[in-house]
């Protein structure tokens, strides 16, 4: 499905976090630096959009945190809160941009899109891939309607759910390694090639105080795996634990008594993978995922640790009113159903 857009200018708010597309040398090495607008001065802008900026922070993803996920979740709400505003792009720094996109879109149920962008190569070098993928995300988020929480990086469209960095330094560092992309861009078109699956949005959670999220640790197994760490964790006080299994989500008969301690103690665990595609399965004993399960972990489907943890971590800060009922809420956000209503072009 191709889709254009009419003459009708579009409103668009461009909320900067940091991350390389606004990086610059500092003497060893890049860091987060430039603003907003900055960044957007340095890009075309399609025809017949307005743009809006909102330095919001501007730092390194890998100094990205539950607080500042938060802050950028409110501030997207309050945004769209403005029904003169037609979409969000949001450029963000590539190391963490997949935890914090599927975080948005955990909670995003506006038909409007939030389009997240950022570069491989720095700010203001010749060669730098930023202004074109802002160029890009500005277009699709000028265009689509109902499809959630986008990526928009190389001319490729791709949803928030499942997508993840799967090269280093690589222009095209996003895809979903167990699915298929959205869609892409090109010749002023937007193509949509299907609309992404996703669970029921969940409200914005309450206000916290800074630093007082729940804590949720990514534990990895290995050769010589053994509960020293996963028990670390649990005594670090994590309310949840994302072990990451071999395989289809394997550990050791030792590690799977671990899980079902954690779980005794209302620890709330998910079993995903180390391995880059395929769905964690009940195939194993002997510390497999069958073990696994039956001590209390929650499989993690086709989510990759990070993204996994993000769910956890929501279901960890939605309003549920028991560890029960958490653990089902923890489910469905981890299997992501099929949403029933359709998107929306804004013209055909």
């Amino acid at each position: 499905m191709k889709w254009t857009r009419d003459a009708r200018p579009r409103r668009i708010v461009v909320i900067s976090t940091g991350g390389t597309i606004a990086s610059r040398w500092t003497g060893s090495g890049y860091a987060a630096d430039a603003s907003g607008d900055d960044v957007v001065a340095t890009a075309a802008v399609p025809d017949n959009i307005d743009v809006e900026v909102l330095d919001l922070f501007n730092v390194n993803s890998s100094r990205m945190t539950t607080d500042r996920q938060l802050a950028l979740l409110r501030a997207v709400h309050e945004t769209l809160a403005d029904p003169g505003v037609d979409g969000i792009v949001v450029t963000h720094g590539t190391d963490t941009l997949e935890e914090s996109a599927f975080f948005l879109d955990l909670h995003h149920s506006d038909p409007r899109p939030v389009v997240f962008t950022g570069a491989q190569r720095p700010f203001g070098t010749g060669d730098g891939d930023g202004p074109g993928n802002l160029y890009d995300a500005l277009q699709v988020a000028a265009t689509v309607r109902g499809l959630g929480v986008l990526v928009v990086f190389d001319g490729l469209v791709h949803a928030a759910r499942g997508t993840v960095k799967t090269k280093t330094l690589d222009s095209d560092p996003f895809a979903d390694p167990s699915g298929r992309r959205v869609g892409r861009l090109g010749f002023g078109q937007v193509d949509i090639e299907r609309e992404p699956e996703r669970p029921a949005a969940l409200p914005l959670p309450a206000p916290l105080p800074a630093g007082t999220a729940p804590r949720v640790d990514i534990v990895m197994h290995h050769s010589d795996g053994d509960p020293v760490l996963f028990d670390a964790a649990v005594a670090a006080g994590a309310r949840g634990i994302v072990l990451v299994g071999t395989g289809a989500g394997n550990a050791t008969p030792e590690i799977a008594q671990a899980v079902a301690r954690a779980v005794d103690q209302g620890v709330h665990v998910v079993l995903s993978t180390r391995v880059a595609s395929g769905t964690v399965a009940e195939v194993y004993t002997g510390g497999g995922a069958v073990d696994l399960a039956a001590a209390g972990a929650v499989l993690a489907g086709t989510l990759r640790p990070g993204q996994a943890r993000i769910a956890l971590l929501a279901a960890l800060l939605a309003d549920a009113s028991s560890p029960e009922r958490r653990t089902h809420l923890l489910r469905a956000l981890l299997e992501g159903p099929v949403r029933a209503e359709p998107a929306l072009a804004v013209t055909h």
